[in-house]
């Protein structure tokens, strides 16, 4: 779907970003274009501004900065590398070698990374049907290339002779890559094919699909274009915000409305509906209120919710792995769930201060609040009923988890391979602040 580029970050590297560019790798400077191709002369919802600034086609994010991705010409051999300071130096080498700035991680930890996702499958699909993949954003085409190695090698015949893999890319340059990828591989042809458009669109997946499927999304949900809702104290409503120009034209600022779009207000319900507040507490809140007034603003994973609503509407068995960051360090926008907003100039990152800087040079990534992202998968289910009984009588339609990435390759993955000499691994110890969720469906799917 989005192409998953990345601005490195000088982090202590546990909490970095998982492209990881070591410090001081350079990168041409870039002018920014002017904010009128991101908001014309009618405010704009924040979503769509962040989409613009993102993935316009000429002056976005995206199109400007990420003209490939990083490829690694071989596997990392972690066993003969001595610790962590010879794997930054070993990274340090190869994308100085590369003029890339940044490698994904299904990439850096290939091919293992991908097996360990392919394990998860297997594991867990109903072998007895032809398997079913869909990948979302595919990048490079490493994670594919991985996983169809893996099943090819370790699955039965018949379950690798009528598996399809298809990946949904909205990027034409990554949808070539990937096939060059996959291709290197001849049997995996047939059984792969890449489909160029934006999985958030309904009309692009057909007819529903009544068949176990399996879709993937590897740090897709951070670069989902996110709404922002506005109150101006505790216990006044929640209004939508606009981006619009100033009178001089010479910025934007924020406009404040109530709320009416559909996707907000479904979005905002899904949040609230498990806050319940005893009465004296919220007396007490309104009291606290009057006399101190603070503002709340609150980010809203809108793209999230419009993304899950498409695919379960169009594969109701479908069963998800998704890998994202859970916690973002040293984020500078004011509100919950907020994203990093940052740049690279002269060689160095940049965060700032407000996402109405970024004007086609910045990146804008979120923290996925897993517990959120479960109750929006229940209620595109359909378990969840946000007008009516609130609970489904049949039952939960999904079986979820959420693991650190550390546990699920623990448990899927073959963490010796990432391992080395003296117990240092890359793997499980760099990067704690990220989570795989899946979700299957449970029996009750109709």
């Amino acid at each position: 779907m989005f192409s998953r580029a990345r601005t490195a970050k000088n982090l202590p590297l546990t909490l970095q970003k998982l492209k990881v560019t070591p410090h001081g790798l350079l990168t041409p400077p870039f002018q920014a274009p002017f904010f009128s191709h991101f908001v014309g002369d009618k405010p704009v919802l924040v979503r769509d501004f962040i989409h613009s600034a993102l993935y316009d086609s000429k002056h976005g994010y995206f199109s400007q900065r990420s003209a490939s991705v990083g490829v690694l010409d071989r596997s990392i051999k972690f066993n003969q590398l001595e610790g962590r300071k010879a794997y930054m130096k070993h990274l340090d080498k190869v994308y100085k070698q590369s003029g890339i700035s940044w490698f994904t991680p299904v990439e850096l930890f290939k091919p293992w990374y991908a097996q360990g996702i392919a394990e998860a499958i297997m594991r867990t699909a109903n072998l007895s049907v032809p398997l079913k993949i869909y990948e979302i954003g595919g990048g490079s085409g490493t994670c594919a290339r991985g996983i169809m190695d893996y099943i090819m090698l370790n699955a039965p015949p018949r379950v690798y002779n009528n598996m399809t893999y298809t990946s949904v890319e909205i990027s034409p340059s990554l949808a070539e890559i990937q096939k060059q990828t996959v291709g290197e591989v001849r049997s995996h042809l047939s059984k792969f094919k890449v489909e160029w458009r934006d999985a958030t669109e309904q009309s692009g997946w057909g007819d529903v699909d009544q068949q176990p499927c399996w879709v993937i999304m590897l740090e897709v949900l951070d670069n989902l274009p996110h709404d922002l809702i506005y109150s101006e104290s505790q216990v006044s409503p929640w209004m939508e915000v606009w981006v619009e120009k100033q009178i001089d034209g010479q910025a934007l600022s924020e406009q404040y409305r109530p709320l009416e779009d559909p996707l907000i207000k479904r979005c905002v319900e899904i949040v609230e509906m498990d806050e319940k507040h005893a009465s004296q507490s919220s007396v007490i809140l309104k009291a606290w209120s009057k006399f101190f007034p603070k503002p709340r603003r609150c980010w809203l994973p809108t793209g999230c919710l419009k993304l899950l609503e498409v695919l379960h509407a169009a594969l109701p068995k479908m069963s998800l792995i998704a890998a994202d960051f859970s916690y973002l360090p040293d984020v500078k926008i004011l509100g919950e769930r907020a994203p990093l907003v940052s740049t690279k100039k002269d060689g160095h990152s940049l965060d700032y201060s407000s996402y109405l800087d970024a004007k086609g040079d910045a990146d804008i990534f979120f923290p996925t609040d897993f517990w959120l992202l479960e109750r929006i998968d229940h209620y595109c289910s359909g378990w969840l009923n946000l007008r009516k009984d609130k609970l489904s009588k049949e039952g939960k339609k999904r079986r979820t988890l959420t693991l650190d990435t550390s546990s699920f390759m623990e448990e899927f993955g073959l963490p010796t391979k990432t391992r080395t000499k003296d117990g240092y691994n890359p793997l499980l110890d760099d990067f704690k602040n990220t989570k795989f969720y899946l979700s299957v469906p449970t029996h009750n799917t109709k």
